[in-house]
């Protein structure tokens, strides 16, 4: 049975007539400049003899790879995807290699993420996404990152600042309470929130947020009409059926305005509002919050919060890079993290148009 060789650097060199010093530097594009006879000779070989360098062997040589991690809750989501692409892109422009996972919005699966990276010697990790709160499950995520940055590794996440490492921070609750504020000046005054899952951070603060810019204005959020459920459209959709249901045929039971936590749920959620029969915004506004891109082709276009993502991406990938460059194995992070916090805009459009005045709609207090 015929056994196929691998065409190693030394093959190189003897096609070149070079000594393997000088192959390497101009394989590896090495500090020390080598003559263009040379290189040219070397560059010949390299496509004659079709070699590819061995990344595994270079990592281990040098303690680290061209690979960077990057861990996402949900790659079909844009709010992760545009993130993921303004990474990739600033990765891209140096020469470096993306490895891209999609895990459950768990620690523990990010955990086990950070290990593999680890032992696959990349060089940095990228952690998208909330924490929750499972504090043992954190602590021991922190205790993975701590391992990988001793190694010469280096770690950003993007979202709380509970790592331990530089972070990328959107102002999730600030910008929620923005949005409240103005949806209260708009003439809106009974609510509904469609509030995500239990337990995750970025759900947690957007509600928090909206609750409090409500109670500047002395209006109340009924616990009755904050409706858990998944970051989906699915969740979004079936979410906005609850609040539905707990009105029953009675219309004057049903909110004036209904947040999402994310824009993903505000489309499911106007998706379940016209299979109902209702309008949007003339029988309930509707608001959501990340701005992605896919807002464009939305009827009647949504109210939100916006994120700069695919700046958040970029900020992300700078942080990380901006260390790595030189400080070498066993560097680490600097002696105090990082924290960069994003503001949200609020952007109003149709489908939170004022709600015309009435008797019975007005500021309490």
């Amino acid at each position: 049975m015929h056994q196929v060789r691998r065409v190693t650097l030394q093959d190189v060199a003897d096609r070149a007539g070079v000594s393997l010093t000088t192959a390497s530097r101009v394989v590896n594009e090495g500090s020390r400049r080598v003559g263009p006879g040379l290189a040219q000779r070397v560059s010949q070989a390299v496509a004659e003899l079709g070699y590819t360098a061995n990344l595994q062997a270079r990592a281990v040589a040098t303690g680290q790879s061209t690979m960077i991690g990057v861990v996402v809750h949900d790659i079909a989501d844009p709010y992760f995807s545009s993130i993921a692409a303004g990474l990739i892109e600033v990765a891209d422009a140096r020469q470096l290699l993306v490895c891209m996972s999609s895990t459950a919005a768990t620690e523990a699966a990010e955990r086990e993420y950070v290990a593999l990276m680890r032992a696959q010697r990349a060089r940095a990790v990228i952690l998208i996404g909330s924490r929750t709160d499972d504090t043992a499950a954190r602590a021991a995520l922190r205790a993975e990152i701590d391992a990988f940055t001793r190694s010469g590794g280096r770690a950003v996440a993007v979202g709380q600042d509970l790592l331990g490492v530089d972070t990328v921070l959107p102002e999730n609750a600030a910008g929620a309470e923005a949005l409240a504020r103005a949806m209260v000046a708009l003439g809106h005054r009974r609510f509904a929130v469609l509030a995500g899952p239990r337990g995750l951070l970025t759900a947690r603060d957007r509600l928090d947020g909206f609750r409090a810019g409500l109670a500047a204005w002395n209006v109340p959020l009924d616990q009755a009409q904050v409706v858990y459920g998944p970051f989906t459209r699915d969740g979004g959709y079936e979410a906005m059926g609850a609040v539905l249901a707990a009105a029953g045929s009675d219309q004057a039971a049903l909110p004036d305005c209904v947040f999402a936590v994310t824009d993903v749920m505000a489309m499911g959620a106007l998706a379940r509002l016209r299979a109902g029969g209702l309008q949007v915004p003339a029988d309930i506004a509707l608001a959501g919050f990340d701005d992605i891109g896919t807002l464009r082709d939305v009827y009647p276009p949504l109210t939100t919060v916006r994120l700069p993502l695919k700046r958040m991406g970029e900020m992300a990938a700078s942080l990380v890079l901006a260390e790595a460059v030189g400080a070498g194995p066993g560097a680490g992070p600097g002696p105090q993290p990082r924290v960069i916090p994003v503001p949200g805009e609020v952007i109003l459009r149709e489908s939170t148009l004022p709600r015309p005045p009435s008797p019975d709609r007005v500021p309490h207090g």
